[in-house]
């Protein structure tokens, strides 16, 4: 049996997202073995974050013993282009090679490999021009997002890896990036240490950002972030993670919490930074008085 899925216009706001994890959630009430149809004719704009959550639920309906056509002719002249130009197309077998542009190339990890993840983070992401960042502070920030990556492997239970996007928008002076995976959520993970099995989604998200704070022992690490939230602030930028029933948001000095109407079995992290003309960097640097800090 084939299910066609309607694609629906996809940017940046929650309504957006919570349309993708109806998607996921169509998905997981179907038997395992069903193939699916991914139709693009209602949608009119696809942003990075749904790029890079469709490349995600493809893998998800392979690893579940269906299959996946998209309906490539179903889509915009425009949206297929970016498509093109971020790797998408030829990722799912089309003839078209990715160019530079103002995207940050489609990444589909299936293992975790360090060294690569920080190299498509410095060089398709940070290093690209679009932000005034020295080279030093690129580094830590990178390292940070890579952390990630790294607690997606090793906390999740993704079976399939983790998937990334993400694009330059020139007309509203926005850098973007989405990393997504589909294990079992961060609040969920929290709750299997017995000190923290009465936490709430709130609870759980709100330790999870605590540096230090790990469900795996031995390995120092919770998914902090500290240094990356402190730019997002600064920078005027917005960090947004979906886990579970949860979502949080980081901006305006501010972090809001609120629950969401669909339990998204998996994480799906959203990072924005303004592309402004300060300059950023690590306070150790000897560099002009006028620079932005870290």
């Amino acid at each position: 049996m084939t299910t066609c899925l309607s694609i629906p216009k996809i940017w940046n706001a929650s309504e957006d997202y919570n349309k993708l994890f109806k998607l996921w959630e169509q998905i997981s009430n179907s038997p395992f073995d069903e193939d699916f149809e991914l139709d693009f004719k209602n949608c009119k704009f696809l942003g990075h974050n749904g790029v890079a959550f469709l490349g995600g639920l493809a893998h998800f309906i392979q690893h579940r013993g269906g299959r996946v056509n998209f309906l490539w002719h179903t889509i915009a002249p425009s949206i297929k282009m970016n498509l093109a130009q971020n790797g998408f197309l030829y990722y799912f077998g089309e003839s078209q090679e990715p160019w530079d542009g103002n995207s940050v190339t489609y990444r589909s990890d299936r293992h975790h490999d360090k060294s690569e993840i920080m190299a498509y983070l410095l060089e398709k992401w940070l290093g690209k021009g679009w932000l005034n960042i020295s080279k030093p502070l690129q580094n830590e920030i990178a390292g940070q997002v890579s952390e990630i990556y790294g607690n997606a492997f090793e906390h999740s239970d993704s079976e399939i890896g983790v998937f990334s996007c993400g694009q330059c928008y020139p007309n509203r002076n926005y850098l973007e990036l989405s990393v997504i995976d589909f294990g079992i959520g961060i609040p969920t993970k929290v709750r299997t240490l017995p000190t923290n099995s009465h936490f709430s989604s709130k609870d759980a998200l709100m330790w999870a950002l605590e540096s230090g704070n790990t469900t795996v022992m031995g390995v120092p690490r919770g998914l902090g972030l500290n240094l990356l939230k402190e730019f997002v602030n600064y920078n005027q930028g917005t960090l947004k993670i979906f886990s579970n029933d949860s979502y949080v948001k980081i901006a305006d000095n501010d972090v809001t919490y609120s629950k969401q109407t669909i339990n998204f079995s998996g994480t799906f992290i959203n990072i924005t930074l303004k592309c402004d003309e300060a300059y950023y960097c690590l306070a150790s640097e000897d560099l002009d008085a006028s620079s932005i800090r870290f």
